[in-house]
């Protein structure tokens, strides 16, 4: 494989193609659905939903999907059964987040670097960050970085912004990679970097979710990968008490082929749970009609 798509090659570490096309047939089972054909709308913003629900879950932001609902629908503030307000900002900054994606496509397309900051703006609103750092990657070193995975020390403002310049770079260069290969990347490169320092794994997903509706593997958002990742995590504290999506992110972090097999592959399972998340909503709909 050549150097100069370095995406591709990793196609080549084991596990990966399978779990690559397991992901790419689930996504393709769902988009077949009937539903689809006249109610895509309402099949978006259910996922849209869920997936924020999933994603502020991941992020130590636990609520169940009914109560949001119930909340969003009243005009009441999101709450989450936590001591710390900030988690219940946190869920409704995702809900937010979620809602505000497509409108952020065609700057994704072209300036990826500026769609991220907008996705943290989104992300970090009235969490306490002072209204110039909205947006805006760590520039100090002393500049406070949340942890809520456990992945431990974060590279320095000098690095991370080199990293992040060079993840922009390699999204606008050509590369015969599938969508669920760059998602996953986007999102690991993300968490790893934490380049904003708050709210980086809300950001981190949400652009994994952009990266599989640019390239076309799920044009219309209707499937729920977020909820797939919270499902792989749910499992895992059930069976070993080990959180598998922080397990998997750190994994990535540490670098080194297999580490990032494991994500890659992590996340591919999560694409395919996020497709039957879909299918879900489809059917449901199809019950309620």
């Amino acid at each position: 494989m050549p150097v100069s798509d370095p995406l591709a090659a990793l196609l080549d570490l084991p596990g990966v193609a399978v779990a690559v096309v397991e992901a790419r047939t689930a996504v393709d089972g769902l988009l077949g659905h009937r539903v689809l054909r006249r109610r895509s709308a309402e099949v978006t913003a259910e996922s849209a939903l869920r997936g924020a629900r999933a994603s502020a879950d991941l992020e130590g932001a636990g609520i169940e999907l009914e109560r949001l609902r119930g909340q969003l629908m009243h005009g009441q503030p999101v709450t989450v059964q936590s001591k710390d307000p900030r988690l219940g900002q946190l869920a409704a900054n995702a809900v937010r987040l979620h809602a505000d994606l497509g409108s952020l496509l065609p700057s994704w397309k072209g300036a990826p670097r500026q769609a991220l900051a907008r996705l943290h703006v989104l992300a970090a609103a009235d969490l306490g960050v002072p209204d110039e750092r909205l947006g805006r990657p760590r520039v100090a070193a002393g500049d406070p970085v949340e942890d809520p995975l456990g992945l431990g020390p974060a590279p320095d403002p000098v690095e991370a912004a080199a990293r992040l310049d060079g993840l922009c770079r390699l999204l606008l260069a050509p590369t015969t990679a599938p969508a669920v290969v760059v998602a996953a990347v986007v999102h690991g490169e993300l968490l790893a970097l934490r380049a904003f320092g708050t709210a980086d794994g809300l950001v981190a997903r949400a652009a994994a979710r952009l990266v599989l509706v640019d390239r076309g593997l799920d044009p219309k958002a209707v499937s729920a990968p977020e909820v797939g990742h919270a499902e792989i995590d749910a499992a895992g504290l059930r069976s070993s008490h080990s959180h598998a999506y922080a397990d998997a992110a750190r994994d990535y972090v540490s670098g080194g082929s297999a580490g990032v097999a494991r994500w890659v592959v992590h996340c591919s399972q999560a694409v395919a749970l996020g497709a039957r998340e879909g299918l879900a909503v489809c059917e449901a709909i199809l019950r309620a009609a």
